[in-house]
């Protein structure tokens, strides 16, 4: 089969297309014919070292596809079944091998892209709002990079629980995108903080989703209220320095967290709890998904350097 395979970290001219084996399930594992492989930053933080990963590898982590082939001992999936998973190293590839546990059914009716497109990005959109903090009426939530792939979906959620959206993009364009997906208010990454000020009189936002990281991190404390949350779940402008508890104390007995996905869909109850919502959302059409860019496996390169340079809105899938 085809794939892309990394025999050295760096840049993205280490995602070379070559022939690669294909797999073969062990015991609780099928193969999956994929449809579509979704792009994310931590593939990014896996290619150039940020996060460990030992060589030679093939990247991606999340898609969807047909069920081609399962081990004796898996009963609860069939070949010819169309699934979806968030966590599947290899899946920069033709034919992905996954562990049964993690594939979650596709809902019929659900387009293999919109679902390969969703898994980790929605399910992340899910947990940050349904349970690292719980999004009520009333809320007030920034929401960084609102026309990107996750702030799309999570403005979306925050809409539909009755929240108050404070999103930042980087172009009118994009304004526009977190306009139609939801957002109560749109501004530019230098002034949410003064826009936060007017929208809660001053008193502060409820709760700030930050995925950019290094160059926002700092501004994001200050526009929270007393005892307001602070969610840093990715660093797309780079990662944040070591903090000093003490700025916690001095913003108002603030909190912090770090959250991951692989936490929040630590059981597969959990994980299918999520996968549903998410799945059905889309299905029923309460769910919008953009796809911003497919990309064919020879343009894996490209697909890195146009997510890191935040030259794309929504999700970017490799097609292989």
């Amino acid at each position: 089969m085809r794939a892309i395979v990394v025999t050295e970290l760096g840049g993205p001219e280490v995602l070379v297309a070559a022939e690669h084996p294909d797999p073969v399930p062990g015991p609780g594992q099928i193969v999956v014919e994929a449809a579509a492989a979704g792009i994310n930053f931590i593939d990014i933080y896996r290619r150039s070292g940020v996060y460990h990963q030992p060589l030679p590898y093939v990247p991606g982590s999340e898609g969807s596809g047909v069920v081609v082939a399962v081990a004796d001992d898996v009963t609860d999936i069939a070949v010819g079944d169309r699934v979806a998973w968030h966590d599947a190293r290899g899946s920069y590839a033709e034919r992905v091998l996954v562990d049964a546990a993690m594939a979650v059914p596709v809902p019929a009716g659900t387009d293999l892209m919109d679902a390969a497109a969703v898994m980790l990005q929605g399910m992340t959109a899910h947990y940050l709002c349904r349970s690292t903090f719980e999004v009520k009426p009333g809320t007030v939530a920034v929401v960084h990079a609102a026309a990107g792939g996750v702030g799309l979906l999570l403005t979306q959620m925050i809409s539909s629980l009755g929240g108050t959206v404070i999103a930042t993009t980087s172009s009118a364009p994009k304004a526009v995108l977190a306009q139609q997906a939801g957002a109560d208010y749109v501004t530019g990454y230098e002034e949410f903080g003064a826009a936060v000020d007017r929208v809660t009189d001053g008193r502060g936002a409820d709760v700030v989703y930050d995925g950019v990281g290094k160059a926002t991190f700092d501004a994001s404390l200050a526009a929270l209220r007393p005892r307001g949350l602070m969610v840093l779940f990715g660093g797309s402008s780079g990662q944040v320095p070591p903090v000093d508890p003490q700025r916690l104390n001095s913003g108002g007995s603030l909190f912090l967290t770090r959250p991951t996905l692989a936490n929040y869909t630590a059981d597969r109850a959990e994980l299918l709890w999520r996968a549903t919502d998410v799945l059905g959302a889309v299905a029923r059409g309460e769910l919008n998904v953009r796809i911003g860019v497919e990309y064919s496996l020879a343009h894996a390169p490209r697909a890195h350097e146009d997510l890191a340079a935040r030259r794309t809105t929504g999700k970017l899938l490799l097609i292989p």
